[in-house]
């Protein structure tokens, strides 16, 4: 391994460096260089890294150095995951190139999506060709067959038109229905092309949704050695990290729902205007006349339908007062046993049935017929079918599985009937990071804004797995160069209740249009409740609106059209919630105020988080403070984090629950703060002090 030269990268940075001469308005940041070095050393030893790097610190070019310098002169790949599209894009059309133009030598990088964001020509011509769809749906997919011929990428968010979710879950593609060098499509394969320039590019730019899907079957049997996801690789950078324990959630838990089967079932057999059409269709025709078969599958498939209804509806009883339900010591034994595990067992049968018939079926084939693309496709359904039948079975023996939860969640979309999602999640996620993530790789970095609680990094590394024996660990805060101390007045009324007092709506509604009104719009309004965010918003907007401020609400636009309505007008403010707590940068006048109006402690009822707070008191730990606390002070660093997004920003966060100044854990939240103005007085007081901090 070829060892980077530190200096020489550091150099870069200097105010008279390569990349620094690239940046206008460059400005030398200590805390940056500081990063740098040891994400070098990290390199260089194969080391694990986890730092924290306040906002402005700059730390995309602290990591993109060390691993485009690395991947080059050692050949090997470096992937560099974030949690978010805007991150990741401006890694791959901004800065990467950037840093390459600085280097004197050609390398090779990659943006890398999901599979499910690129069409599968296969699936496209097929479901063309079969007439699976309603005739609204035929329009939809001769469209994108047009747009398909000039398509460089045939990627979803390319086609001029937003395909509907029923059209494009038919032709997108899906790994465990790819035929490979087997589809006769394969020259003119997207998902292949992207992978093909993967396989020789120094930098892959991919996201934690993609790294864990890759990861997880990896960890699943994969191996390490092979392209599966991603291509091989054994360096790591995982920006914006403290969000990978929720984006390895989802990998590595089992779900499923009746809208899922009934769409596999529908690929396999569908009756439409006295026709039939499906997979099986096919295969019957394949086999031998004495073999009839097509009439029995097709009435396990119906069997299976209803089978799912009836689950579904158990499920739906179980979630009618929270919307969710988890199996637990305290659950109701007498329905269980008599209402839904009744309903998984006859699923489970109803699914093996129709399984066990296809394969028999598969058995009869003749050789040149079993290599036909759509026996492939079955096999592949009937597997997802027994991996249900699976699930329906551990739940019915939920308490044998201690390191699973095990919950049941009610959706309800507009214009939808409600349905339910059945699923079981690891109870502990660490062990299976150390042993997917870190193990395997020799090189992880792991960087965000706020990954410490007070520079301690205790609460995220025990959640992640972080720890290794026998391995090199680094750590380190570097603090924003950002001039909090005379830029920001962190404000809290001492008269505001507890959120469990009688009146704290109230207060609320009335506080947050005050706020908002002496800041003359450009504020962001952070709730953790939806039903909180119409009251005070209902309250506010007439009233803001008679002195010409804009009063925008989560929900009556999708999220990047809100932030752009935002970010465009000064006089506006926007009430939001849970995903605007992050991921939202208006630098200048378009945020001058963050109102956090009550501390993001998670609601009771998430099925995971209790499940994990039961097992820290079964091992005699205290569940608010190892878990519920590390978790509200991390997500508060966020919500404070919108504010800052320039050197020259200014402006104001205000919290509104009485818990920061009345409850001895409200000094982690401001202890985990930079060092700013402070004003706490009554809510008259503070709105005095923030018009004399703003004017």
């Amino acid at each position: 391994m070829v060892k980077l030269d530190s200096k020489k990268i550091i150099a870069s940075l200097q105010e008279d460096g390569a990349v620094a001469a690239k940046l206008p308005s460059y400005e030398l940041r200590k805390s940056q260089l500081d990063l740098l070095d040891m994400i070098i050393h990290a390199f260089n030893e194969k080391a694990l890294l986890m730092a924290e790097a306040g906002t402005g610190v700059g730390k995309s070019f602290a990591y993109l150095l060390p691993a485009m310098h690395f991947a080059l002169l050692n050949k090997e790949k470096v992937v560099i995951s974030t949690a978010t599209i805007t991150l990741q894009e401006q890694l791959y059309e901004k800065d990467i190139p950037l840093v390459a133009s600085t280097m004197g030598k050609e390398i090779k990088s990659i943006l890398m999506k999901g599979r499910a964001n690129y069409l599968c020509c296969r699936r496209l011509y097929g479901a063309l060709e079969e007439g699976l769809l309603f005739d609204t749906d035929l329009g939809e997919l001769h469209k994108i067959a047009e747009w398909t011929k000039n398509s460089q990428t045939g990627e979803k968010s390319q086609i001029p038109f937003m395909p509907s979710p029923n059209v494009w879950n038919s032709v997108c593609s899906e790994s465990d229905l790819c035929l490979g060098s087997k589809c006769l499509y394969r020259d003119d394969c997207f998902v292949l092309k992207l992978r093909k320039k993967a396989n020789s590019a120094h930098i892959i730019v991919a996201n934690h949704h993609l790294l864990f899907a890759d990861l997880a079957a990896r960890y699943h049997g994969a191996g390490y050695e092979q392209s599966v996801v991603l291509p091989p690789f054994s360096h790591l950078v995982l920006d914006e990290a403290h969000t990978i324990e929720s984006a390895a959630t989802s990998f590595f838990s089992s779900d499923f729902a009746r809208t899922g089967i009934f769409r596999q079932l529908s690929r396999l057999y569908n009756k439409k205007r006295g026709s039939e059409y499906g997979l099986l269709v096919k295969l019957s025709a394949m086999l031998p006349s004495s073999f009839e078969v097509l009439d029995s599958m097709a009435d396990a498939t119906q069997k299976i339908r209803e089978s799912a209804e009836e689950l579904d509806d158990a499920g739906l009883r179980l979630c009618n007062i929270s919307g969710i339900y988890r199996l637990s010591a305290s659950s109701d034994e007498d329905f269980l046993n008599k209402d839904l595990f009744p309903q998984f067992k006859k699923l489970q049968k109803n699914i093996q049935t129709l399984t066990g018939m296809v394969r028999s079926a598969l058995e009869n084939l003749e050789d040149d017929e079993a290599a036909d693309p759509s026996i492939y496709e079955i096999k592949i359904i009937a597997r997802r079918l027994d991996d249900i039948a699976e699930i329906c079975g551990s739940f019915c023996n939920y308490k044998k599985y201690e390191d699973q939860v095990f919950w049941i969640e009610r959706q309800d979309f507009s214009k939808n009937t409600p349905w339910v999602v059945f699923t079981r999640t690891p109870l502990d996620l660490a062990p299976i990071l150390k042993d997917s993530v870190y193990a395997p790789n020799k090189t992880v970095c792991c960087v965000s804004a706020t990954l410490a609680i007070n520079n301690d990094f205790s609460y995220w590394a025990s959640r992640t797995g972080f720890y290794l024996e026998n391995r090199l660990m680094l750590s380190g805060c570097f603090p924003s160069p950002f001039p909090y101390s005379n830029a920001v007045l962190l404000a809290a009324p001492v008269d505001a209740p507890l959120p469990d007092e009688d009146g704290y709506q109230e207060f609320i509604d009335k506080a947050a249009a005050q706020l908002a009104s002496v800041a003359g719009g450009s504020a962001l309004v952070l709730f953790t409740s939806y039903q909180s965010l119409v009251s005070a918003h209902a309250k506010a907007k007439d009233e803001l609106a008679s002195l010409g401020i804009r009063c925008l609400k989560q929900g009556d636009d999708d999220r990047s059209r809100l932030l752009q309505d935002f970010v465009s007008d000064t006089n506006s403010c926007l009430f939001a919630t849970s995903s605007f707590w992050e991921g939202v940068d208006a630098p200048g006048d378009t945020l001058r105020m963050v109102v956090i109006c009550r501390l993001p402690f998670k609601t009771p009822g998430d099925p995971v988080l209790e499940a994990r707070r039961e097992a820290v008191e079964k091992r005699g730990g205290n569940p608010f403070t190892e878990l519920s606390l590390p978790q509200a002070v991390m997500k508060f660093k966020q919500g404070f984090g919108r504010l800052m997004r320039r050197t020259s920003d200014h402006g104001i966060v205000v919290v509104l629950d009485g818990r920061i100044l009345k409850k001895s854990y409200g000094r982690l939240f401001m202890e985990s703060l930079p060092e700013t103005k402070v004003s706490f007085g009554n809510m008259n007081s503070i709105l005095h002090d923030i018009e004399n901090f703003l004017y």
